[in-house]
């Protein structure tokens, strides 16, 4: 067994997961011509390339610049309102030439940094923070969690808050902030959802609730997920013969329902693996989060555990019926360039941070 430290472990099983994704998107691909896997392929390149680059900058750089990241980031949120071009009812994305670029996804990257050096630099390590304390945090979190709701991107908003309030919560809240807090959520839960939650947000969320009430409808893809995972059993049917993928009855194989293609050409056993896969790469940033010695780069690299941590969480959850589907990718596993970007970019802050 090779002798190696924990930044080539976490370089290893980010390679894994790619290698795996890779191998998921052949299978389903090769009916359309390996398109999304050709395109897939480019991304990674693209992804260990930036891991290279942000790897061996200054951590100071990263820490001085991250409220710049952070308006840079927001202002392509403002600007798809304008440019921005409409895929599945949501405003998210920005169509250059055959690239499409989806700028909610690295929102969650200027989130983590911005909130990592407000608090290193205004608070730190005071803990128990009150109300007033509270409202710059959570007003940094809430602004670009409402431009994307107004895209609407409910998923992508909900992972945001998630990977936001992880942070703010690990830094700690008093009780009597903490109890205004769930008291206006509690209170904004009516007029969100009548003023907020669309039309066919609410469908999905009926459909979880009862997914024999529209099982040609809305409830489709949940009930065509289970059954593909069911299906996969112990060891799988083998390597591209799902039928519910490869004879289409599962929709959006190669996107958000990726897992469940692992689940039914690999079975329990591939699914565990994937798992395991994931979590490792949680523990090893929390790990090297744990023993650096400033504020900043601990926040961020838990922010950025926190981030493939909601992720796998909100995406497994998703496919297996236990959530609505809100279109959360799994990252590395899902097609998508913008999401395995975002993650290459996280995977190249970790080791900035941990190795300087």
């Amino acid at each position: 067994m090779p002798n190696l430290n924990r930044y080539s472990w976490l370089l290893l099983l980010t390679a894994s997961l790619c290698v795996a994704g890779l191998v998921n998107l052949y299978s389903v691909s090769l009916l359309d011509g390996l398109g999304a896997f050709k395109k897939q392929l480019i991304w990674i390149l693209i992804g260990l390339l930036t891991v290279a680059a942000i790897s061996y900058l200054r951590p100071l750089t990263l820490k001085n610049h991250s409220f710049t990241f952070y308006l840079f980031f927001l202002a392509l949120l403002a600007l798809l309102f304008v440019f921005g071009k409409t895929v599945s009812g949501s405003k998210s994305w920005f169509q250059i030439g055959p690239v499409s670029v989806q700028p909610s996804e690295f929102i969650k990257i200027g989130i983590i940094m911005v909130l990592a050096n407000y608090y290193a630099n205004e608070v730190a390590a005071k803990g128990n923070y009150n109300s007033v304390e509270l409202l710059k945090p959570l007003a940094l979190l809430l602004l670009p969690t409402a431009a994307v709701v107004a895209q609407p991107d409910m998923g992508t908003a909900i992972t945001i808050l998630l990977i936001g309030s992880s942070i703010i919560l690990l830094l700690g809240i008093s009780r009597k902030a903490l109890l205004r807090i769930i008291i206006i959520a509690l209170i904004s839960i009516v007029p969100v959802w009548h003023l907020v939650i669309k039309d066919y947000q609410k469908e999905r969320i009926y459909s979880f609730l009862d997914t024999s009430s529209d099982p040609f409808g809305v409830s489709y893809n949940s009930i065509q997920s289970q059954i593909a995972i069911g299906s996969g059993m112990g060891y799988g049917k083998g390597f591209s013969l799902g039928s519910q993928s490869n004879l289409n009855f599962l929709p959006a194989h190669h996107t958000d329902f990726a897992f469940s293609v692992i689940s039914e050409e690999w079975g329990f056993r591939g699914s565990v693996f994937i798992l395991l896969l994931y979590f490792s790469i949680i523990l090893f940033i929390l790990n090297i989060a744990t023993s650096l010695e400033d504020c900043f780069s601990t926040i961020a690299c838990f922010g950025i555990a926190a981030m493939f941590f909601w992720h796998a969480v909100i995406n497994i959850a998703m496919v297996t019926g236990l959530m609505p589907i809100i279109g959360t990718p799994l990252f590395f596993i899902s097609y998508g360039g913008s999401s395995t970007l975002t993650a290459f970019i996280g995977i190249g802050i970790v080791l900035c941070l941990g190795r300087k």
